[in-house]
């Protein structure tokens, strides 16, 4: 692979660090008018405005039947490949506790995850891409993307399903990380971030009085042993090379009396894995060891598996070009490997069209408050952080390019 262009990198990388005023008043914008997912008309807006008056092509508005998300294009100034990248905007449902002049004016609504700064740096690195357009090879799609948050309605399927990917060869994606420090880039090749199912079931038996079981079928006796059975699923069905968690969220049961055996308990969970088949085998050995829980405790059972987000695989040739990038711009001791991710992303849904790699920045600055975890009330996004983030979107984006037209 022919080395990354160093001189290139590095007008990138000044024009994302001029311009950083700009990309940070982006982001107190979002921040302070946040809208849930499927509900991003005004951010939508907003996007589009910053979007046209950089020469960028609105290739379409709205996804899912809403108003909410953009798909919009820069033709570079040499022909070639088509390159995608992708930022979400959705807020969550949170009362913001931070004490900011930027802090959100909705009561019940904040950014509370980095979506703004996400929005806030595909801007800045739109901004920068039109600087050097005459020297671009192809074509750069940004994706804006509605409700990143929204489990089985996401918004990276909605698009993926109406067109966002066609013409595209490529795509990245970045989110935000508060556990690692500010100035860091975090990657992977292959997977990153773990698929997120859900299990919803109901036993089944015959409620009575506590002091009379043989009259009853009691499901707690049941609910007992699938919470635990299920753990032999992972520790004796599952290779240990693999990584997969099954966990059991609730389980609930009766009226509070405590002398009535209920009729029915009702249980959840999470399953995540990161290998398709591994994912498959775990719901069926689930089906098969609620059943036969059930056939012994004479209970009847309705269980409904959901696959919410499926598993984020970095394609390995996509990220190697954007580790040439990361090493570059932020340097190879400030550009490392991440552990494997057991929370999920439904960028995945675009890494199932075409090749593609999500990476992390770094945001943590304990000095500004900017570490606490993210989806709590005081998340919030180290303004330092954004050049570094808008020059490793940026130029990844004229490296694959440049390599692959």
């Amino acid at each position: 692979m022919d080395e990354v262009n160093p001189l290139m990198l590095g007008k990138i990388k000044e024009l994302a660090v001029s311009s950083k005023s700009e990309t940070a008043s982006l982001r107190h914008h979002f921040h302070q008018n946040p809208e849930i997912a499927w509900e991003e008309v005004e951010t939508t807006k907003k996007v589009i405005e910053v979007l046209e008056g950089l020469g960028f092509s609105i290739v379409k508005k709205g996804f899912g039947g809403t108003e909410c998300g953009v798909v919009a294009d820069m033709k570079g100034g040499k022909p070639g490949k088509c390159v995608a990248l992708r930022g979400d905007m959705d807020a969550l449902p949170l009362v913001e506790e931070n004490d900011v002049p930027y802090k959100s004016q909705k009561a019940s609504a904040m950014h509370g995850c980095g979506h703004d700064a996400h929005t806030a740096m595909l801007l800045g690195a739109a901004r920068v891409l039109s600087e050097i357009r005459d020297e671009i090879p192809g074509t750069v799609r940004l994706l804006f993307q509605p409700a990143e948050e929204s489990g089985l309605k996401s918004g990276a399927k909605a698009m993926v399903e109406e067109g966002a990917l066609e013409g595209v060869d490529a795509v990245a994606g970045i989110h935000t990380w508060a556990s690692a420090p500010t100035g860091t880039i975090l990657y992977r090749f292959g997977p990153i971030m773990a698929a997120a199912d859900g299990w919803y079931l109901t036993l089944k038996g015959k409620g009575g009085h506590g002091s009379t079981p043989e009259l009853c079928i009691d499901p707690t006796i049941t609910a007992a042993n699938i919470v635990l059975n299920l753990q032999a699923i992972v520790g004796r069905e599952v290779s240990a090379k693999e990584t997969v968690v099954v966990s059991t969220g609730t389980v609930k049961a009766g009226i509070s009396v405590f002398n009535i055996i209920p009729d029915t308990v009702e249980m959840n969970g999470t399953v995540r894995s990161f290998n398709p088949a591994v994912q498959d085998h775990v719901e069926s050995a689930m089906r098969r060891v609620i059943a036969g829980a059930c056939q012994i405790g004479r209970c009847t059972f309705e269980l409904d598996y959901k696959r919410f987000i499926p598993a984020t695989i970095n394609n390995n040739d996509v990220t190697a070009v954007a580790k040439e990038v990361f090493d570059a711009v932020a340097g190879p001791e400030n550009a490392k490997e991440t552990p494997l991710i057991m929370g999920s992303e439904d960028f995945s849904y675009f890494q199932q069209k075409v090749p593609g790699t999500y990476f992390l920045l770094g945001t943590g600055n304990p000095d500004k408050g900017t570490d606490n975890p993210h989806h709590s009330p005081k998340f919030n996004v180290d303004d330092d952080a954004l050049p570094l983030g808008v020059t490793a979107l940026a130029g990844f984006a004229w490296n694959w390019l440049s390599k692959n037209s």
